[in-house]
């Protein structure tokens, strides 16, 4: 096993990246998620 195969580096790849889009996407949920509730908040108040 003298040669890298994609079956090496694959998951050191795909990993990191997945942990980085998913962490991105629970970010902006959450984000959207406060931010419909201010901004039902505020309608509400008026």
């Amino acid at each position: 096993m003298a040669d890298l195969d994609w079956v090496d580096w694959f998951p050191l790849v795909f990993f990191p990246l997945k942990i980085i889009v998913l962490g991105v996407g629970m970010f902006y949920a959450i984000k959207w998620h406060h931010d419909q509730a201010k901004k039902d908040k505020e309608a509400g108040g008026r």
